[in-house]
């Protein structure tokens, strides 16, 4: 069997599965694991993602606008690489490539065509839903079944011990800073199950937009950003936009010395396998005397 991955957190799924091996192609933006960084890559943005956060919502804004796709299907690189499944995904335009992005770019095709599995993770279950269609694309559906039983044991038992700590401070988790943006879809479940307050998003539902008078009112014990796409290195770069307002000091997360910034592109905004450690990671930062996983240093820092 011969696949390709247009998506990171479905390149993750493929491996964890067990068929890493078959893997023929990959988007520019599977990274992990690290071996699949040889493979052939497929797609490519049509903007500057190295640019400030502010220029990517407006270029990004822009191609929705004009009704173009965000991203680009290499058509000619899917022929030579004779796929028997593509995953890609229905769940966000902004994220990576979508099944309409390949669809077209399957259009021009006479022989055989590959199976399409599109997952739409919307919400923590869904993410469980989708690792089963995969599976079942790939004809191991019992892989997926204990993927997931094993993903789900390891998180509630984290789970359990957080709930029991006690203290639920209130968190607002920001997914992109300029402008703002909070986080939904997987991300408010994860929050709870870290046993915290979710300020801002609801499970289930895209990523809200915010305003600082929204922040300043809620007042958060603790912030987490995790901007779409970015690691720990770039999100600092953009941490200005934030810091530098007057209302910031007034903040209690702020005055309190709980603000972190984190690799969101590794780990929150993948709505895979490694959303476990995404969960690790929010215990480490609500309750810091009960948790050490060790993702301090690798896949989150305070913000100092």
């Amino acid at each position: 069997m011969r696949i390709v991955s247009l998506i990171a957190s479905a390149t993750e799924i493929v491996t964890a599965l067990g068929f890493s091996e078959s893997l023929v192609g990959r988007s520019h933006e599977c990274d992990f694991p690290a071996s699949v960084s040889t493979l052939p890559v497929c797609t490519s943005p049509r903007f500057e993602i190295g640019g400030a956060s502010a220029d990517i919502d407006r270029s990004v804004k822009a191609l929705l606008r004009d009704a173009l796709s965000v991203y680009q299907v290499d058509a000619d690189m899917l022929a030579a690489l004779r796929p028997d499944v593509i995953v890609t995904q229905s769940q966000c335009e902004v994220c990576a490539v979508s099944t309409k992005d390949v669809e077209n770019a399957l259009c021009s095709w006479v022989d055989s065509r590959p199976r399409i599995v599109s997952c739409q993770p919307d919400s923590l279950d869904d993410v469980w839903a989708d690792i089963r269609r995969v599976a079942e694309a790939l004809g191991a559906p019992e892989r997926g079944t204990e993927l997931v039983d094993a993903l789900r044991a390891r998180m509630d038992s984290v789970s359990a011990r957080a709930l029991a700590c006690g203290t639920r401070p209130r968190v607002a988790c920001i997914e992109w800073v300029d402008p703002l943006m909070a986080s939904g879809n997987w991300m408010p479940t994860l929050v709870e199950m870290a046993g915290g307050v979710n300020l801002f998003g609801e499970a289930g539902k895209h990523a809200p937009w915010m305003t600082w008078d929204d922040l300043v009112r809620s007042d958060p014990d603790v912030i987490v950003a995790l901007p779409c796409g970015f690691d720990i290195a770039r999100t600092r770069v953009d941490m200005p936009l934030l810091t530098e307002r007057a209302e910031w000091t007034s903040l209690r997360a702020v005055r309190d010395g709980r603000v972190y910034v984190t690799d969101g592109n590794q780990y929150f905004n993948r709505p895979g396998p490694r959303l476990a450690e995404s969960l690790e990671i929010l215990c480490e930062l609500l309750h810091p005397d009960a948790f050490d996983f060790g993702h301090c240093g690798r896949a989150w820092e305070p913000l100092g």
